[in-house]
């Protein structure tokens, strides 16, 4: 067997209902120089016999079961290191790749970049409907110098946080620094964003994925996740200016906006606030206003946040998600 060029990673826990669809995306396209690599974090489904029912059609699928869960950034990590190829895609085991996306790839890593952001197009969760034609609103494909790091954060932070989008070379992230950023959710941000580049970046416009939007393992702790992890994070990558920094703090009338759209949405509540504002040195007024948004009807909230938006014409995806918890 060929050394591959690119390794397509994936890190999986209890998908047994979605990644057999992944797979059936994935293994036509692959050739000789693409192997797939699972890491499962210790799924107590059928993800194990799910994935070795593919491993018979595959023999480029490579699957390592975890004694025990480590979380999404130690796992992908874990099949980055395993990866033979040149470039990891960091897949995820949900969603699905459209026809044409690895020889797209392929004919892209043959030009030595540090990163490759691919496209994506937002779908609902059973793939039935188009939410978002392209995640990143670009036509035509856009190069980033590997020095021009504050630019390249400046166009895709808004998108990368979906990791599937990313194709990395394998040596740039195995030289650099991880284990700070386990546990954030969002490893590859930190990743790619800790220093400049050795190569230039690219950014395919074609989406060649197509995503579960609302499907992601950690939406019972978005509330968390966007409103603290995400800022935490972003805010550490020293290598970014401050000013472009300060862009993406949660300023507090940034964060009551924030927080009135989580408790219309469902995911903000008295379980929240106690966890995470009660404890903390906040001035009262904020606290008893985070304590009223959290008693205040979600049903009653969620009008009035879709009637605004749909006013305004902005924020469809948060439309279709408020619009859904209506239902």
């Amino acid at each position: 067997m060929t050394k591959p060029l690119l390794s397509i990673c994936i890190a999986t826990y209890n998908r047994a209902e979605f990644i057999g669809e992944t797979l059936e995306s994935i293994i036509p396209q692959i050739t000789d120089e693409v192997e797939i690599v699972i890491v499962d974090g210790a799924s107590t489904d059928n993800t194990q016999k799910v994935v070795h029912d593919y491993i018979q059609r595959a023999a480029r699928i490579r699957y390592v079961l975890l004694p025990v869960k480590g979380g999404v950034d130690h796992d992908y990590n874990k099949a980055v290191e395993l990866a033979q190829g040149e470039y990891c895609w960091l897949f995820t085991d949900d969603d699905l790749l459209k026809p044409n996306a690895i020889s797209t790839v392929l004919s892209e890593v043959h030009k030595e970049y540090s990163l490759i952001v691919v496209n994506v197009q937002v779908m609902n969760k059973d793939l039935s409907k188009v939410l978002q034609l392209k995640l990143i609103p670009i036509d035509t494909n856009e190069i980033y110098d590997g020095s021009k790091l504050e630019q390249l954060f400046q166009r895709v932070i808004p998108y990368i946080s979906f990791i599937g989008c990313v194709v990395i070379n394998r040596a740039l992230w195995m030289q650099r620094e991880k284990k700070q950023y386990f546990g954030t959710e969002f490893i590859h941000v930190g990743v790619i964003f800790q220093a400049p580049l050795s190569a230039p970046a690219l950014i395919i416009a074609e989406p060649y994925i197509s995503i579960r939007y609302g499907n992601a393992q950690w939406t019972s702790r978005a509330f968390e996740i966007w409103m603290f992890k995400w800022p935490k994070l972003l805010y550490s990558l020293t290598s970014i200016s401050e000013k472009t920094r300060q862009k993406h703090q949660i300023t507090n009338p940034l964060r009551l906006m924030k927080i009135i759209v989580y408790r219309a949405l469902g995911a903000y509540s008295l379980k929240e606030y106690q966890k995470w504002f009660m404890p903390k040195g906040s001035l009262f007024l904020w606290k008893f206003v985070a304590w009223i948004i959290a008693i205040l009807p979600v049903s009653f909230v969620n009008l009035i946040v879709l009637s605004l938006l749909k006013i305004i014409k902005n924020q469809p995806l948060f439309i279709y998600d408020l619009e859904n918890n209506r239902k």
